[in-house]
């Protein structure tokens, strides 16, 4: 391995990758082990610790084969769909129960894995900040901020949600969506000790006119154990994103009406990441993968999962590509096509259609969505969050959605509003 900014021969890299988070260290794994020679630059430490923290379902962290790595892991999982009460005997807060195990990672654990599987297959670390880049018929050169100048048959840009090189065409502002998080010591439970909270949308903390007149926003939170909670007030998705400074206050507001304001604040979390950006130009010649490629789900805001399952198709397009002999742009054609093949970018079309809707939704509206999608069969409403199922699947599972919903959800469904026409007629397109 080497490290610090020098020039290396072109025909001795295949691969440049860009980065040093999750997305970057998944992808430089992959393509290692399909025997291809891997340079990564970054202009941070490598063993850096990460600062946000990743969910994912257990059944999908158990078909990866990687539980091993997971930090917690709860069983008593569930959401509240409910307008909330005072009475804890009031069906309103009556718990929806989803019947299936969520993880939470262990993130120094999970760069672990992906650090030693890198320097298992010798990549070449180069240290520096990605200045500019050039391309010829053969290869593409980048050139960092000291001068220095890399060269590879193929850069992949996975420098996150403001890529540095990935381009992306502009149709529209970008939602956001805002947490804000404390893991700390409350005067009692905030949630009931053992549980995972997906979603609590009950607004019994808040004034009239806030739940009608402002954001709607919900609580996601989970008991870590030995008195430690982890809460967070979110907002699923708006442009421009809900401040802070509310999320902070109704956060507070919540904890205070259920009899558990905070003792102690061991750690706090602000997390802003765009849902619905457009799919970068799929003809340009650097790759993207990560945020960089528009890889978060539109609809619920996943993105580690999304990494471990398509890091091998990309990988495998790029070294089959390789194989073939392809070059330049055919290449670069060849790994996007991987990545984002016709029914990938059919769903994501779709999510970004729905979640416009969604965002038009008042809280009230909101919550009886939630309630029918989670009344859904549980391989539907998974399949949708985890973005596993064809677009035939996802349809089913939509018009079984419509068939249950109340109609002011079928109301807010119907018609089409601001950008709606637009992204309907990309999605009929194919996205």
């Amino acid at each position: 391995m080497q490290d610090g900014p020098h020039r290396t021969d072109g025909m001795a890299t295949d691969v440049l990758v860009v980065g040093a988070g999750p997305a970057a260290l998944a992808i430089a794994a992959e393509l290692l082990e399909r025997g291809r020679v891997v340079a990564v630059l970054t202009d941070t430490d490598r063993r850096a610790p990460w600062a946000n923290t990743y969910g994912i379902w257990g059944e999908e962290v158990d078909a990866l084969g990687l539980a091993h790595l997971l930090a917690h892991r709860w069983r008593h999982t569930c959401s509240y769909f409910g307008s909330g009460s005072r009475d804890p005997a009031d069906p309103a807060n009556a718990a929806t129960l989803h019947g299936r195990d969520y993880g939470l990672f262990d993130k120094a654990r999970l760069q672990g894995f992906w650090l030693e599987r890198c320097e298992a297959g010798e990549v070449r670390w180069h240290r520096g900040r990605a200045a500019a880049i050039r391309h010829d018929a053969h290869a593409s050169t980048v050139t960092t901020a000291a001068g220095e100048e890399l060269q590879a048959r193929l850069v992949v840009d996975a420098t996150g949600h403001e890529p540095v090189f990935v381009r992306r065409p502009v149709d529209g502002p970008i939602a956001g969506q805002a947490a804000y998080g404390i893991v700390g010591r409350f005067a009692a439970p905030p949630i009931a000790p053992g549980q995972f909270v997906f979603m609590d949308y009950r607004g019994d903390h808040l004034k009239e006119e806030e739940r009608r007149g402002e954001p709607p926003t919900f609580l996601y939170a989970m008991d870590l154990g030995e008195g430690h909670y982890f809460v967070e007030e979110t907002s699923l998705a708006l442009a421009p994103a809900v401040p802070f400074p509310l999320l902070r206050d109704r956060l507070h507001r919540r904890l205070a009406h259920r009899g558990a304001p905070v003792l102690e604040v061991q750690h706090e979390e602000f997390c802003l990441f765009p849902m619905n950006p457009p799919l970068p130009d799929l003809r340009q010649r650097v790759v993207g993968f990560g945020g960089a490629a528009s890889m978060v789900h539109p609809a619920s805001g996943y993105l580690v999962g999304g990494l471990l399952r398509r890091a091998p198709d990309l990988a495998a397009a790029v070294a089959g590509g390789l194989a073939a002999g392809l070059r330049g742009a055919a290449l670069a054609r060849a790994a996007w096509q991987g990545l984002w093949p016709a029914d990938r970018r059919w769903n994501h079309a779709f999510f970004r259609f729905g979640l416009e809707k969604l965002m038009r939704f008042d809280e009230a509206r909101l919550r009886h969505h939630f309630a029918t999608f989670f009344s859904l069969p549980p391989q539907q409403w998974y399949g949708f969050l985890t973005n596993t199922l064809t677009p035939r699947q996802l349809l089913s599972a939509m018009v079984r959605l419509y068939g249950l919903a109340p109609w002011d959800v079928r109301w807010g469904l119907m018609g089409l509003q601001g950008r709606e026409p637009v992204l309907l007629a990309r999605m009929l397109a194919g996205g």
